[in-house]
């Protein structure tokens, strides 16, 4: 049976309060192939109250209990892996085996490394004659996006599931499916009722009104800067925790010893994979003056090797953008870059000539960007990078820190000494150092308008917890 338009409320499928419904559209072709309910204040409501009366018993449950769950979930997440990737697919446009390998296995990742971090954590320790302690927050509302939809409802659910903490998701309306599908995988690990809940919708109807409840403890909210805002000034009437992982603008910069060739394809690569629609995109490449036409050869024949098309087309490397929307964002971006001076390397306006239907991007390039356009400032969400010539190091760090954004930064460099002294300058939440592998043990989040608080591991399980001093609680000698 499917369970697209209920929610799932404690413990069960439910209908919601008052009928509402949208479409969910495939980017590949535009067309409509399933429809989800829209929840309401009234769906939230219910949904907290299940979940209140949930933490008064999950919220002191061991650590064993609780990881016992998290393996349950690990394991029919597994069994569930190809539901999941045809969903994302589908709803957002990943390449079919880019959305199992990469999607729904990054997914997993997140589980297993909260599972792994659990067994370890000290919960509590004793200082003096005291006890510090670390408690589950309460209630958490958990909004995620739609551009790494499994990435950002693990790296939230897990460690809420691992603290003790229960919950409500509000997944993005424009791909909620394979939110849909996790909630059937939480229903059938076994998760205690009320634990975990999910309501469909919209920031308006269910976002607000989860950032605004008063049995709301704290919201984790992923997505761009502009809701994340609205987010936070939902929240502050009720003075709770509020998580932000929000947008970014990340620059990489390549050394005047790199092998030029080789980082500048990774970091078109790295630009362009998901389409472009990763909030630390690479999508500022800072590069040497006097190899800047070398650097934009080098990019124009990367760009050309990534093949647009369907989802579920069998050499696509680049599946469309998610909506209109962000298509037309898009289109306008380029636009600018055009229209304020740019040189476009590859790519540019519209769709690849063999594509009529769906939301294509052409993998597009500009060179000679200069600081103030806005392809160098504002965020493109889409396959599109901006090479900027610099004269120094100290003129690109200069640049690349000037921003309102802090999410990532990229150095490419053979001097490893010269790359960490520049990356301790950098004003961004992660700096990665010569394209390594990623890691789901290490702490991910911004500086200054790419948001607050720190996800993965231990460090998004703290982001969970509480912590009371019990003064007294050792005899005194």
């Amino acid at each position: 049976m499917s369970h697209d338009l209920q929610f799932y409320i404690d413990g069960a499928w439910v209908d919601p309060v008052v009928p509402d419904t949208l479409d969910v559209i495939d980017p590949s072709n535009e067309d409509a192939f399933a429809r989800i309910s829209l929840g309401s204040r009234a769906d939230v409501d219910k949904a907290v109250a299940a979940a209140k009366r949930a933490f008064n018993t999950y919220g002191f449950t061991s650590v064993e209990e609780r990881l016992d769950i998290l393996n349950r979930v690990i394991e029919v997440y597994k069994k569930r892996s190809k539901d999941l990737a045809v969903a994302v697919s589908r709803e957002m446009g990943a390449p079919r085996q880019m959305a199992l390998d990469s999607q729904v296995g990054i997914g997993l990742a997140h589980l297993a490394k909260m599972a792994e971090t659990l067994k370890n954590f000290q919960f509590r320790h004793v200082k003096g004659n005291h006890l510090v302690v670390k408690e589950p927050i309460g209630v958490v509302g958990l909004i995620t996006p739609w551009n790494w939809p499994l990435n950002q409802i693990t790296c939230k659910v897990g460690p809420a599931l691992a603290a003790g903490c229960t919950m409500v998701l509000k997944p993005s309306e424009i791909a909620p499916l394979d939110a849909i599908i996790f909630a059937e995988i939480i229903d059938e690990a076994g998760v205690p009722k009320g634990v975990f809940n999910l309501v469909n919708g919209d920031g308006p109807g269910v976002g607000q009104a989860l950032s605004s409840h008063p049995d709301i403890d704290m919201m984790s909210f992923t997505g761009s800067t502009r809701a994340g805002i609205l987010v936070a000034k939902a929240a502050a009437d009720t003075v709770k925790r509020v998580h932000q992982e929000l947008g970014g603008k990340s620059a990489n910069i390549l050394f005047p010893d790199v092998d030029l060739a080789t980082a500048v394809s990774k970091g078109v690569a790295g630009c362009f994979s998901n389409s472009g629609q990763s909030c630390n995109a690479p999508t500022r490449m800072f590069v040497p003056r006097d190899r800047h036409d070398e650097a934009a050869g080098y990019a124009r024949t990367a760009a050309e090797k990534f093949t647009v098309g369907p989802a579920d087309g069998a050499n696509t490397k680049l599946g469309p953008v998610v909506s209109q929307v962000q298509f037309d964002k898009i289109q306008d971006l380029i636009q600018s870059g055009m229209d304020e001076g740019a040189t476009l390397v590859a790519g540019g306006p519209g769709r690849p000539a063999e594509l009529n239907r769906g939301y294509y991007v052409r993998p597009t390039v500009f060179a000679d960007v200069t600081h103030d356009m806005r392809i160098a400032r504002e965020e493109v969400f889409g396959p599109v990078l901006a090479i900027l010539p610099y004269d120094t190091v100290e003129q690109a760090v200069e640049q690349a820190n000037d921003t309102v954004y802090g999410l990532a930064s990229y150095i490419q460099a053979k001097d490893l000494q010269k790359a960490r002294e520049v990356a301790a300058r950098m004003r961004s939440g992660n700096v990665y150092i010569n394209y390594p592998q990623w890691d789901a043990g290490l702490p991910f989040g911004g500086y200054k308008q790419s948001g607050n608080g720190r996800e993965y591991a231990e460090y998004g399980l703290e982001d969970f917890l509480e912590i009371k001093g019990i003064a007294g609680y050792e005899a005194a000698e």
